[in-house]
């Protein structure tokens, strides 16, 4: 394959032929599209409705050259931030890669933001332009960017239709001469705790993510396919990270919201051959009856996850209904991925692997010395270390100090480490739970909730005990079929302190109907630890 640098092997293997090379001179789009032949199909695209697109590399470039000669004659400039409000589409990705032509900085917005989270990134970031659909115009408040470009041309007053200043634009556009340091995006942190901040990367970023070569092991020509919106960096890298190596986009445009049986369905009619995803929609497939014989994925060769630690069941779900073994990978926007599983190397289900080759990865203490194998402590990455690197806070230089300057970056995360280097995830560092002098990690006792056959999803938090301390909690989301009950309860507990622990089992359950998560379908175990703190609290004082 003409755009890879490495083969698979042994870790170690892997290890010894690793080399990061990042030329002075670099920009994104050159690299993910230009760099094609004109008639290489680019993208399928398909809509709820049925309706079908097949997008060539010939026709992203012309339409992002025209996009960036429409910046130009709008005023942009270098550094200027470019928002987009848009859905999933082939002329988002050409504005995505316009604006990295044109040498501006790229925000893209999610459509599920709320109104409050969309002002905030376009009065933070203080976008000279934003490209969005009528479906969405009246979300903007007024005076939050220069120029509003709508796309399917139902424009306000003052707005310009941007499906008309594309059809009167050259498509021929000299590409800013971009060095690889220079910035071109700017991510929204997930705001599960305050205001969201803005991670501002420069365009070297997409050369560090070689997962598609490590962990998809992805082949020119093969089609691609990433469950994440185009709005954080799990839904962007997997859109730009294949194409650099000259696979085939299927993309879905959803009705509303996700739907595992639909989701299945459009895998196999297209006959997907690689595929990037995230736990939570795993787990939701998994409510899926039959779905391996209903919805046959003949031709899939891998399938990662990424974007919250993967449940064992569901690794083992999968590979029931697909022969396929899920591999999972583990990072954060600033930095991903840390570390992976590889389909050459053993995998060890529930873990999130070894750190992936190049990445200088550790577990320290609060004093940033190294813990031996099976101690807890917090995953950090050497800084300065790979092309990931951020710049920096956006608008923030005290933050960026703090937490870029040092010798690591600090995660937040907790984990452990093996005998054999494999990392194992315990929760946000905050999030472990202190219980009678022991030490638990909220992920282990989710993994064994999620095993009881009633379970469909389980968040654990630490919940004040006059006797303890704190105790664990579970909040528990049933699976269809199943009725919440003392028994049931009490049979749960039961499972998960004969399968994980006699000390970290949840000594508390409640049913919900939902669990409070992220836009990007994390758990906000914040959110249920704090109620729980609360009502503890006042019926203490009762």
């Amino acid at each position: 394959m003409g755009y890879r640098k490495y083969r698979l092997g042994t870790y170690e293997e892997m290890r010894a032929q690793h080399r990061w090379e990042v030329p002075e001179r670099y920009n994104i789009a050159a690299d993910v599209c230009d760099k094609h032949p004109a008639d290489r199909l680019a993208m399928i695209w398909e809509d709820w409705r049925g309706t079908e697109r097949r997008v060539t590399f010939g026709e992203l470039q012309s339409l992002s050259n025209k996009f960036a000669n429409v910046l130009g004659a709008h005023g942009v400039e270098r550094g200027d931030r470019v928002a987009t409000l848009l859905p999933s589409l082939p002329e988002t990705a050409a504005v995505f890669l316009g604006t990295y032509k044109a040498g501006a900085i790229l925000l893209s917005m999610s459509v599920l933001y709320g109104d409050e989270g969309i002002e905030h990134r376009l009065r933070d970031s203080q976008a000279k332009v934003l490209v969005t659909d009528s479906a969405n115009r009246h979300r903007i408040p007024d005076g939050l960017a220069e120029v509003i470009f709508v796309l399917d041309g139902q424009s306000e007053s003052g707005d310009i239709d941007l499906s008309e200043a594309l059809q009167q634009a050259s498509d021929s556009f000299a590409m800013v001469d971009t060095r690889a340091d220079d910035p071109a995006q700017l991510y929204y942190s997930s705001g599960t705790t305050g205001m969201a901040k803005g991670i501002l990367h420069a365009h070297r970023y997409l050369l560090a993510h070689e997962e598609f070569e490590f962990c998809h092991d992805v082949q020119e020509g093969e089609l691609f396919h990433g469950s994440g919106e185009w709005a954080w960096a799990a839904g962007i890298c997997p859109l730009l990270g294949p194409w650099r190596y000259g696979c085939v986009q299927f993309v879905y445009a959803r009705k509303g919201g996700f739907d595992p049986e639909e989701q299945l369905r459009q895998l196999s009619k297209h006959g997907v051959q690689n595929m990037f995803t995230t736990p939570t929609a795993l787990r939701s497939m998994r409510a899926v009856s039959n779905a391996g014989s209903r919805f046959p994925l003949d031709q899939m060769r891998v399938v990662c996850s990424a974007g919250e630690p993967l449940n064992p069941e569901v690794i083992h779900w999968f590979r029931e209904q697909y022969g396929l073994t899920v591999l999972d990978y583990y990072g954060l926007t600033e930095s991903y991925p840390l570390c992976g599983n590889f389909p050459s190397v053993e995998v060890r289900e529930g873990s999130m692997g070894l750190p992936l080759p190049g990445w200088d990865v550790a577990i320290l203490d609060e004093d940033e010395q190294p813990l031996p194998a099976g101690e807890r402590g917090e995953i950090c990455l050497r800084a300065r270390s790979n092309p990931h690197y951020p710049l920096g806070y956006w608008n923030r230089p005290e933050d960026t100090r703090e937490v870029f300057d040092g010798e690591w970056f600090h995660s937040k995360d907790a984990a452990q480490m093996d005998e054999d280097g494999y990392y194992w995830y315990a929760g946000r560092a905050d999030d472990v739970i202190i219980s009678a002098g022991y030490r638990i990690g909220p992920f282990e006792v989710e993994s064994a909730c999620v095993e009881h056959p009633a379970v469909l999803e389980a968040a654990a938090v630490a919940s004040p005990d006059e006797k303890r301390g704190t105790i664990v909690k579970a909040f528990i989301v049933l699976n269809e079929g199943h009725s919440a009950s003392d028994e049931l309860a009490d049979e749960i507990k039961k499972h998960v302190r004969e399968r994980h622990s006699a000390y970290a089992y949840p000594r508390e359950i409640e049913f919900v109907g939902d669990l409070p998560k992220t836009l990007t379908g994390k758990i906000r175990r914040v959110e249920l630890r704090e109620a729980e703190r609360e009502r503890k609290s006042q019926a203490s004082r009762a």
